[in-house]
This record gives C-alpha cells, structure tokens and sequence, in this order.
C-alpha cells in the first residue's frame, strides 16, 4: 500500500534556495516515488497566525503554487492545493481542540519563540497553530511529515491528538511520524541561523537575476584576510562552495587556509553557479506565470481531490463525536 505524505510551505513569500533545497528536492523525490501518495500544500491559513499583509498573501499563496509548478511538483503526481480551500482544515481542528488542553499548547518552544518575537500578537490562532497542523496531517490520515527538526514538538502533538481520539471516539488516525528526505540544511546569508523568509538579506529568491545573486552572495561577511580559523560568514561561504562548485572548493580551501583567497572571487564563482543551476527553474517559471488559466485549473482540481479524502475523514470524526 503506498504511504501517504504531506507536507506544506506558509505562504509568507516565493520560495528560497532554502525552500527549494532544504524541502522541494524532498518532496520532488517522495513524489517521483511509487511507494507514496503525496499532498503538498500552500499553508495560507497558517499564515494568518502572526502578522500579516493582506495584499501580499493574496499575492503569495499564489506565487507559491506556481514555485511548486516551476520546481517540478506535478498535478499529475501530487495533489497540489491551497490549505484555506479546503475547510474541513478547520473544522476538525477544532474537534481536535476538544482534547488539546491550554496549558500543553502554552509549554510548546516555538509558542514561546512567537510571543518574544510578536509580544502584541499573542492570538489564539497563534496558540492553535499545532492543533491546526494536526489537522492538516490528519484529515489526510498522513503517516509520513517530510518536516525539518525544529517541527518535531509539533508532530508530538499532532500524535497526542490522534491517540486521544482514538481512545476516545474509536477514530483510527495513525500517529505521524517525521520523514527525513535528503533536504541539505541551507545556511542564512547573514552567517548566523539557517535562511529565512521572515529575517532580511538571509536568502536567495528562485526568481533573482545573478546581479541580484552576486550583490547578495558579496554580502556574506568575510573577514578582510584569509586564514586562521573560519568565522560563521566563512563557513556559511564554503557550505555554498561545496553545494555549488564542489570540484573547485578545495582549492579555494587550500587558498584560504595559505591566507591567498580573494573572497570576492569566491563570491563570484558561487554566484554563477547558482544562476546557472536556477536558470532552468527561472525559465519554466515564466512560461507557467504566463499561462494564469493553467495555474486557476491546477488550484481548483487540487482543491477537488483534497476535500474528497478530507471530507470522508470530517465525516467519520463527526458521526464518532456524535454530531451526526
């Protein structure tokens, strides 16, 4: 039997060279796999839970579908839709929320994270966002979550969830487990975390020319000298060297180790590099932005085929809970 996944990018942004190598290639491998059936959504709803503007997620939720297309995410393959077409998101989250207590929502890391970075912006939507990714996962009875580790916390919720209404109401929601694909862990451009949509000048967009890439990739900090030891900038500029130009890195090693690198010739080969490698991407993405009735039909039917499995699970929980 093939094993369901999903999986999901909030729809904060078009997609970076962390989205597309950190997350995509996986979910490109998982697709292309006989062995899984896979659901990959725009998270918009999920969007709405820290500030927001509304013009710009009208834009977004859209640019992501059409980044998905581009990367190679098929219709044909994978059910693609946007999270808040299909309701019955929702309305199981909130069934779940019957079994989800206050204090347990409160105790969650990345709940704390939030309320320190938006400390007049603690909602109750904010409060829900685990009870809601269980049940973007659940509604789907997804066994399998291609999700980084700093998830994890929420996928242990997801399973608390699924356990207590079995126990209670008879359902059969399997326990989600966290799916490691072969997504490289993408460094922010700052030097300092990994590359983030929400932190300014930490990414690469899909859709940058190279002079945008170049201007970018020069703005890592270096140190004014090579050698000795290598500072967070250094090591972010070499994990780029070895991802992108791999045969030529340890030359650029050796020279930085002599203390004879020019940084900037390094930023420069790195930078051509990734246009080079983005080029393909850039130019599927054209042809698809261009056809906006193709990009209409790919929402629609993904949002079809999505409420037909998740409507039959809403079904099943509202006759179990006896709302039907």
């Amino acid at each position: 039997m093939e094993k369901r996944v999903l999986s999901g990018i909030r729809a904060t942004g078009r997609l970076h060279l962390g989205n597309f190598l950190g997350a995509v290639m996986g979910m490109l491998e998982l697709q292309n796999s006989p062995d899984y059936e896979t659901l990959y959504m725009v998270a918009d709803v999920h969007t709405i839970t820290t500030p927001f503007n509304i013009e710009e997620l009208r834009k977004n939720r859209r640019e992501v579908i059409i980044d998905y297309l581009a990367a190679g995410l098929d219709p044909e393959k994978s059910v693609i839709f946007q999270q808040s077409e299909v309701s019955e998101h929702l309305e199981l989250a909130f069934y779940f929320s019957s079994v989800a207590t206050i204090a347990r929502m409160q105790h969650l890391p990345t709940f704390k994270e939030k309320v320190k970075q938006y400390p007049h912006h603690s909602t109750m939507a904010l409060l829900n966002y685990p009870i809601l990714m269980a049940s973007d996962i659940l509604v789907y009875k997804a066994g399998l979550v291609p999700v980084g580790i700093d998830q994890e916390p929420h996928l242990e919720v997801a399973r608390e969830i699924a356990r207590k209404m079995n126990q209670l109401y008879g359902t059969d929601f399997p326990e989600p487990k966290r799916f490691a694909t072969k997504g490289e862990y993408i460094p922010s451009l700052t030097g300092e975390g990994k590359m983030s949509k929400t932190v300014a000048g930490s990414f690469i967009n899909l859709t940058d020319s190279l002079e945008e890439i170049r201007k970018k990739i020069r703005s890592i900090p270096t140190a004014t000298h090579a050698g000795g030891e290598m500072s967070e900038g250094v090591k972010t500029l070499f994990k780029f060297a070895e991802l992108y130009i791999s045969n030529e890195a340890e030359k650029y090693k050796e020279e930085f180790n002599k203390g004879t690198l020019q940084f900037v010739t390094l930023k420069d080969a790195i930078s051509e590099a990734i246009y080079r490698d983005l080029q393909p991407f850039q130019e599927r993405r054209k042809k698809i932005e261009s056809d906006q009735k193709y990009v209409d039909k790919v929402i629609k039917e993904g949002a079809q085929k999505a409420r037909a499995i998740a409507s039959k699970t809403v079904k099943e929980v509202r006759k179990k809970m006896g709302l039907l």
